[in-house]
């Protein structure tokens, strides 16, 4: 429970991790936020937001002004105190579940100050974020160039036929729905289900790591499991999907452990990018007609949001995939359910034909009187 005892002050109980994503999932109204996190992306925002904690202490910068993350001015303007810059021995200091008071830029455990950093205001984040919007010329020298080299070196990864797992779920031929929680993937989700799209195709469903997660909390359940399955819940391993660990050039698959221990069956896709990425290549590999993407990184700014300096996997797959691969936004703008007036009025017809059938059936004399009294209304109608 959030307790506030001065203007500026915050006292919740503590909650602590290196990795944000896996700290949302135990962030409860009021907890003080303890994080490590330069450059705070807006999926993590946007986690800590819907979580309505009570404040965030970051070790780290959450807006380094490398590039113009939008995500600490989510914080600030939701209200959320944020403190940047205290420093990587609070992950130390201050234990799970501890109550912690956040008073300016102090964070204090029972009466004892264990670091102090930067209070942020959204003012001071909207200055920064704005002063960031100038070092995007340096930033996107760098990322070109880690893109172009990984494309030199790795191509084949991608531009090759790569070997593919098993997959009993039939894909050739039929829509398929990759769901990766991406910018804006709830609202997509939501407007696909309203717009009728996934009632009616009926597609393949493909989670990529949480996105199976996503795709359960809006009532859909995944046919397949991709990725390395660091932040996919057990309910959505037991759910019944294929799962299908991401195994990168060389062997390296983390996620297959974890799939080990508790005794799921699972099958290995070895190729290079990100996990998203070869989502969509098993889609194409396999046949799939038409691909939507659900919250995929397609942007530079969402892949630094990632961590990764380039894009190189994701612009050749995306070459590859490019004839019948769309945006969840694109299908939602193009894709309604309309009733036309032709259809309304064949309705309306085969509804009257089905009346007068029965009404002839059941009472033949009341038909006929009804039939000569309309052809005898329509003869003097027309001759007079």
């Amino acid at each position: 429970m959030l307790a506030r005892d001065e203007a500026e002050a915050t006292v919740g109980p503590a909650r602590v991790d290196r990795r944000t994503k896996d700290l949302i999932k135990r962030l409860h109204p009021g907890d003080v936020a303890v994080i490590d996190h330069e450059d705070l992306d807006r999926i993590a925002a946007e986690g800590i937001v819907e979580a309505r904690a009570g404040a965030v202490v970051n070790a780290a910068s959450s807006l380094s002004g490398r590039y113009p993350n939008v995500g600490p001015l989510l914080v600030a303007a939701a209200g959320i105190p944020l403190v940047d810059g205290v420093g990587p021995d609070v992950m130390d200091r201050i234990a799970e579940g501890e109550w912690v008071r956040v008073e300016g830029g102090d964070v204090v455990v029972e009466g004892r100050r264990v670091a102090t950093g930067t209070r942020q205001t959204l003012q001071s984040l909207e200055h920064a974020y704005e002063q960031a919007k100038g070092n995007m010329g340096e930033e996107l020298e760098r990322f070109a160039e880690n893109t172009l080299e990984y494309l030199r070196r790795e191509r084949h990864l991608i531009l090759d036929t790569p070997h593919l797992p098993e997959i009993r779920t039939t894909i050739r031929g039929r829509q398929v729905l990759i769901v990766v929680r991406g910018l804006d993937y709830k609202e997509d989700l939501a407007h696909l289900r309203r717009t009728g799209y996934v009632g009616e195709m009926r597609p393949v469903l493909i989670g990529v790591d949480g996105g199976a997660d996503a795709l359960l909390e809006s009532g859909l359940k995944p046919d397949i499991i991709i990725g390395d399955f660091d932040s996919v819940s057990t309910k959505a391993l037991d759910c019944g999907a294929e799962l299908v660990v991401h195994a990168y050039p060389g062997g390296g698959a983390p996620g297959a452990e974890r799939l080990r221990e508790g005794d799921r069956p699972f099958s290995l896709f070895e190729a290079g990018g990100t996990s998203e990425d070869i989502a969509m290549l098993l889609a194409y590999e396999l046949g799939a007609e038409l691909i939507v993407a659900v919250g995929t990184h397609a942007s530079m700014v969402e892949f630094l949001d990632k961590g990764r300096a380039g894009m190189a996997s994701t612009f050749l797959v995306r070459l590859k995939v490019g004839p019948i691969l769309v945006d969840a936004k694109g299908v939602s703008r193009l894709y309604h359910t309309r009733l036309r007036t032709r259809d309304l009025v064949l309705f309306l017809v085969a509804a009257f034909v089905t009346f007068a059938v029965i009404v002839a059936v059941a009472f033949p004399s009341v038909f006929i009187q009804s039939a000569w009294v309309v052809v005898r209304d329509l003869w003097g109608s027309v001759f007079g």
